[in-house]
């Protein structure tokens, strides 16, 4: 298991307010910071990232980071104006520079709430600004009251460890200082710094279910259990967030090992993925999404869906994330990319070489005398032929619908389609094997099995051989 950082307890009033210091413990807890970091500071006013933005400013010259701040108007509400002057007026304050990021929350179709559309908005302009200004880090200002409500909606919600897991104090880029400290303290900061917030009035609307947890339910639970509620909460999402790294750790490990990389992406022999644990396997897929860029976060529909797509005996359709698909075919499970470069025709004079870039091959074809003791190859990946058989120009092409071809050692003709199911060729893969063509006529499954025709006999003069080689 990864190791394990229970967050403090410390009831609020029992002691004397330092958020600089809490913040510090946690950069070094969670190790969230290094010396010459470029910190991109999300400030979008309210109380959190006001404080934030001010301790990393006063812990700067002693962890040797440069800060910048940055603020993300999604120009949804009329006063988002005056929110983006505050967190600037801030920023010159603490004499840091600033950049005010305007978006647009998508409203159309795909759509997955206001909420989820800003976040994701959101997101993409600070990852922008910070690749801008070389920033290494982007801080965010959440706190262990905003962890105890996460823990608390994901329960609900029917989440599992990794859902309980709640905020990760490191995730990607993003890091948060703050993690371990209370509400009140940073109240309390700012009362005692002088610092100027605003309150969004959304934060107080019951009919989202965040609000309602923060104003009922948590007041609630802190009468019966005690102030100590937020605690217990945050040190259960830190157990929970120790197994999950665990799993990831144990998902990434096994992807690099079973999968196969490559131009249609990551791909698994399905059977290994089936021999191992339900919610291991989904991870290993999760992980190979990853390592091909796509992280953003994953709701507990898309484990489900992925878990049955793994377990099912004959699935029929994939599983969307992000920009990338998940799809079974055959033997085979792939994650990487809707569409996948299919191969493009063209016409080869042999003997000499042919490059097929988009598929990563290479044909080579020379032409000879046959020697008196000459045997033709058995390997897949070359295949000889009566050079006076063939036309001088070939054509190299994909599958087309309706293909037929005399396979050798069959007794009829076969349809392309189903010899390469037969063969076992993934669904992604099959616009990409190539067919050799002489006079119209499949002379060759690139690779797989060569046709009847153009077969080397005892009247043969010349041969000629043609090589499959990775580019």
């Amino acid at each position: 298991m990864s190791a394990l950082h229970l967050p403090p307890d410390h009831p609020v009033g029992t002691t004397p307010v330092d958020l600089r210091a809490q913040a510090l413990a946690a950069i070094r807890r969670y190790e969230l910071l290094r010396g010459g970091d470029v910190v991109l500071v999300a400030v979008s006013g309210g109380p959190d990232s006001v404080a934030l933005l001010d301790v990393l400013v006063q812990l700067a010259p002693d962890l040797g980071l440069c800060i910048a701040a940055a603020h993300v108007d999604h120009e949804l509400r009329a006063e988002s104006g005056a929110d983006a002057e505050l967190a600037r007026a801030l920023a010159d304050r603490l004499g840091v520079p600033f950049h005010l990021e305007r978006v647009r929350v998508r409203r159309e179709p795909p759509w997955e709430g206001l909420e989820a559309e800003a976040r994701r908005a959101r997101h993409a302009a600070l990852e922008g600004r910070a690749r801008a200004i070389g920033a290494t880090r982007i801080a965010t200002g959440h706190t262990a009251d905003d962890q105890a409500e996460t823990v608390l909606m994901r329960l609900l919600a029917g989440a599992g460890p990794r859902g309980l897991a709640g905020i990760a104090p490191l995730r990607g880029p993003y890091v948060r200082p703050l993690i371990d400290s209370r509400r009140a303290d940073v109240m309390a900061h700012l009362a005692a710094r002088g610092l100027d917030w605003v309150e969004d009035a959304s934060n107080r609307d019951l009919r989202f279910l965040r609000n309602r947890i923060r104003h009922e339910v948590l007041p609630s639970l802190a009468k019966v259990h005690g102030p100590s509620v937020i605690g217990s909460l945050c040190r259960s999402a830190a157990l929970c967030r120790a197994l999950a790294d665990d799993l990831e750790r144990r998902g990434r490990d096994a992807a690099e090992h079973l999968g196969a990389k490559g131009a249609c992406g990551i791909v698994f022999p399905i059977a290994d993925l089936q021999g191992l644990d339900a919610e291991l396997a989904a991870e290993i897929v999760f992980q190979a999404a990853v390592s091909l860029g796509e992280t953003r976060p994953r709701r507990g529909a898309a484990h489900r869906a992925v878990r049955r797509l793994v377990a099912a005996t004959s699935p029929r359709r994939g599983v969307g994330m992000g920009r990338l698909v998940i799809e079974r075919s055959g033997r085979w499970l792939r994650v990487g990319p809707p569409a996948v470069p299919a191969l493009r025709p063209r016409r080869w004079q042999v003997p000499g070489a042919l490059a097929l870039e988009e598929i990563g091959l290479r044909l080579e074809a020379r032409r000879f005398d046959r020697p008196a003791n000459y045997t033709p190859p058995r390997e897949r990946h070359c295949a000889a032929f009566d050079a006076d058989g063939l036309a001088d120009s070939l054509v190299v092409r994909a599958r087309r619908r309706g293909d037929r071809f005399p396979a050798f050692g069959s007794p009829a003709e076969r349809r392309v389609k189903a010899f390469l199911i037969d063969e076992g060729v993934p669904r992604w893969e099959r616009p990409r094997v190539p067919v050799l063509e002489s006079r119209g006529e499949i002379v060759w499954v690139v690779g797989l099995r060569r046709g009847r025709g153009a077969l080397i006999s005892r009247e043969t003069k010349r041969i000629l051989e043609v090589t499959v080689l990775p580019l």
